[in-house]
């Protein structure tokens, strides 16, 4: 068993994102000690590193949840983790495609700036709700 300090080193997680996934029921609260220390053991700080990986990852806390109870679920459907994973996938290829758009306006920003015109396009098109 584990002090709170000694779950943040292994797991990566600060002692106080610790607390508020407790709080918030993201993960389960430890069992005390004698003199109300929060112990935690392996299989504690393993849920810890999942849903902090989960969350490096950028899944939402839900679908960290989620897989963090898929791990330990014995009849777990791999199923499920794909549906979760190609949600997130279409999410973080849609992020791409807007960044990549932002990318084109922002070096026809450059360019348009470096050839001083008057006339700004992209915000132009932001006003036009186009970007």
């Amino acid at each position: 068993m584990f002090a709170i300090g000694e779950a943040s080193r292994q797991s990566g997680v600060s002692i106080e994102t610790i607390r508020y996934y407790e709080r918030e029921g993201i993960v389960p609260k430890p069992a005390r000690t004698a003199n109300g220390r929060r112990a935690y053991s392996d299989a504690e700080i393993g849920r810890l590193r999942i849903v902090r990986r989960c969350r490096d990852l950028g899944f939402g806390t839900a679908e960290a949840v989620a897989l963090m109870a898929l791990s330990e679920a014995t009849d777990a459907s791999c199923g499920n983790v794909q549906e979760i994973g190609s949600a997130h996938l279409a999410s973080v290829r849609r992020k791409i495609a807007d960044l990549q758009h932002l990318e084109a306006a922002l070096q026809e920003l450059i360019a348009n700036c470096g050839r001083g015109s008057s006339s700004c396009p992209l915000l132009e098109k932001l006003k036009a709700d186009e970007y």
